[in-house]
């Protein structure tokens, strides 16, 4: 998928883990392994039926019994089965997708060396306290304190945002879910792409535990 001398790609996998590699120098590399596709195109959305441009590639067969029936037909005019994970890659207006609806795509779009960014969402942490999710110093050990050495403290005058309601400032640091949220990590070197595994190895951590779900996309440059 390519735009002038821009070369836009994206894959969408699953985090298999990390793991750690030597390059020529010798010296020890932190890498993610992404196991990523093979892809097909469910859709092609152009300015003229849809409004914009994009690719809507699925990933990971579902079973039929686990999907609704719009859901299905939409992948039996792909000529394949529903996927669990659906993504749109959007293109610029003046753009003509090279792909047609029902191909395959797979890791040989990316060359190692390449830059990469991964979209993931990360670890969820449940219901945390200010401690582990602002990184609060909490109340002395001793010298007092009584069964208050985790709390927040006082919340002052930002327990009400006066002439917008009674609840808190927006941005208060407070305790409350922590983490599943949608993240993206720039520019990662691709250190190998394993064509017949379907495996792209990327330097350093990536969003997300072993075993979900991930998007793989050219680097934005510029």
């Amino acid at each position: 998928m390519a735009t002038g001398d821009e070369k836009m790609a994206m894959l969408l996998g699953k985090k298999v883990g990390m793991t750690r590699l030597y390059d020529e120098s010798g010296k020890l590399v932190p890498v993610t392994v992404i196991e990523a596709g093979p892809c097909t195109v469910m859709q092609v959305k152009t300015t003229e039926t849809d409004g914009y441009n994009a690719v809507q590639l699925g990933y990971d067969d579902v079973k039929s019994s686990r999907r609704k029936n719009p859901q299905i037909g939409h992948a039996q005019k792909a000529g394949t089965t529903p996927k669990k994970l659906v993504r749109e890659m959007r293109l610029p207006d003046d753009a003509e997708p090279e792909y047609n609806v029902g191909d395959t795509i797979t890791v040989s779009v990316f060359g190692e060396n390449e830059l990469v960014d991964v979209v993931g969402t990360s670890k969820g942490k449940g219901f945390a306290g200010v401690m582990k999710r602002h990184g609060f110093a909490g109340f002395p050990a001793s010298h007092g304190t009584e069964r208050k050495h985790r709390a927040p403290g006082s919340i002052s005058s930002f327990a009400s945002d006066a002439g917008h309601g009674g609840s808190p400032k927006k941005g208060k640091r407070m305790a409350g879910h922590m983490g599943h949220h949608r993240i993206t990590t720039k520019n990662h070197s691709l250190v190998a792409v394993d064509e017949e595994k379907n495996l792209l190895v990327v330097n350093g951590p990536i969003p997300g535990p072993a075993g979900g779900y991930c998007i793989v996309r050219s680097a934005k440059t510029g």
